[in-house]
């Protein structure tokens, strides 16, 4: 499985105003590829997640979409520390440790983790006190 695109895009901690852009960029780009508009959709939600976990809850990190010669969609999150202390309690739809600014701003109710696991075909996750990565895969794009 080689991959027949590859892409990297940097996200801030703490950038609010510029959240759903990278999530963006990737929807667009799998919809001009020809994707499958479900696996396009599925895409999407989880890549917004994924964006708006990285600006709440990382120290900055980047999202790299590669789209294989098979058609599948891999989708890595890596970030900067301070890593998930409890992956199970993270798992639980409605437990967040967003903190008050991201609660004012609308986001941080505790559903991104439970809402990309839900809508990816392999998630993986590992995390540590130097940072967090999640490795998603969505299958059939094409």
């Amino acid at each position: 499985m080689a991959a027949i695109l590859h892409e990297e895009y940097p996200v801030a901690s703490d950038d609010y105003a510029g959240a759903g852009k990278v999530s963006s960029r990737i929807k667009e780009l799998l919809k001009q590829m020809g994707f499958n508009p479900e696996v396009t959709r599925r895409a999407a939600i989880a890549s917004y997640e994924g964006e708006i976990n990285l600006i709440i809850h990382s120290d900055g990190g980047k999202v790299i979409l590669e789209v294989t010669d098979e058609g599948d969609i891999l989708l890595t999150f890596a970030d900067v520390g301070p890593g998930i202390a409890d992956v199970e309690k993270a798992m639980t739809p409605g437990y967040s440790t967003a903190d008050a600014e991201a609660r004012r701003l609308g986001f941080g109710a505790g559903m991104g983790l439970p809402n990309i696991k839900r809508v990816s075909d392999r998630f993986d996750i590992e995390t540590g006190p130097a940072g967090t990565t999640l490795s998603l895969a969505f299958r059939g794009g094409i």
